[in-house]
């Protein structure tokens, strides 16, 4: 795993490390985290936060539109099926640490990545994969769980793996603080926290849901349910921009590759 995470991570300088290390700092809590942070005053990047500019039933017949023109996310909307999951799931279920040898930055072993997702779950309580046999990429854009998603051992393969296979966000009822800052240090998927409990007991894999950065809300299609979500914070313009190396040579924070 550590040659591994060598071979993925670009090599910086003791200057340029200086300010990734500082934003990556742990906070008091992961939907805290990065709101709090002193770097964000000063690069004055304002925080995303909830609005309804736009009717619900707008956003979701726009999510609608786009899904069936064969793109599930646009402008902060993720839609298309769901995968549901409960409490405690952990990063061996996940990625399993046998696969834990592939190197996210070569293409062919990113896409392997993501069809091993969530292949640790107990077919028992997970009857449908994740990731279809023989496919590289999932059906389900967003997963839903409980309380405590991404605890266990410390591994970034773990949101890697998901987006790899396709995933776009994580709503779940609470996170594992180091699962939620592996998923904005790399980008791949956006860690979203409900507001209130009960949505994976209410929601059923396959559902079709719509994710609205802007509104704050989980919308079920299937069910006619809506959940609120707490802002993402700052921690969405990270994300949005590929992770925090990605994010920090866009603001400056450290030299850009043509540079």
């Amino acid at each position: 795993m550590a040659a591994a995470a060598a071979a993925a991570a670009p090599a910086l300088s003791l200057a340029e490390a200086a300010p990734v290390t500082a934003v990556l700092a742990p906070g008091p809590t992961p939907s805290r985290t990065f709101r709090r942070r002193s770097w964000v005053a000063a690069i004055c990047r304002p925080a995303l936060k909830c609005h309804h500019s736009r009717p619900l039933t707008a956003v979701a017949a726009a999510a609608a539109a786009a899904a069936a023109a064969g793109d599930s996310t646009s402008a902060g909307v993720f839609h298309g099926e769901c995968f549901v999951v409960g409490d405690n799931i952990d990063t061996d279920q996940i990625i399993p640490a046998e696969h834990l040898t592939l190197v996210p930055s070569k293409p062919d072993e990113y896409r392997k990545l993501g069809s091993f997702a969530f292949v640790g779950l107990p077919t028992a309580a997970y009857p449908t994969p994740f990731v279809a046999p023989g496919e590289e990429t999932t059906r389900y854009a967003v997963i839903i769980g409980g309380a405590n998603f991404g605890c266990g051992s410390s591994r970034e393969h773990a949101p890697v793996a998901l987006g790899a296979a396709g995933a776009r966000a994580v709503v779940a009822e609470g996170y594992a603080r180091i699962f939620f800052r592996n998923s904005v240090a790399t980008g791949e998927v956006y860690p979203l926290e409900l507001a209130d409990t009960g949505a994976w007991k209410e929601c059923k894999t396959g559902d079709v849901v719509t994710v609205e950065l802007d509104n704050c809300v989980m919308i079920n299609h299937t069910s006619g349910k809506q959940y609120k979500l707490k802002p993402i914070g700052d921690a969405g313009p990270v994300i949005e921009a590929g992770g925090i190396f990605a994010y920090a040579r866009k603001t400056g924070m450290i030299a850009s590759k043509s540079a």
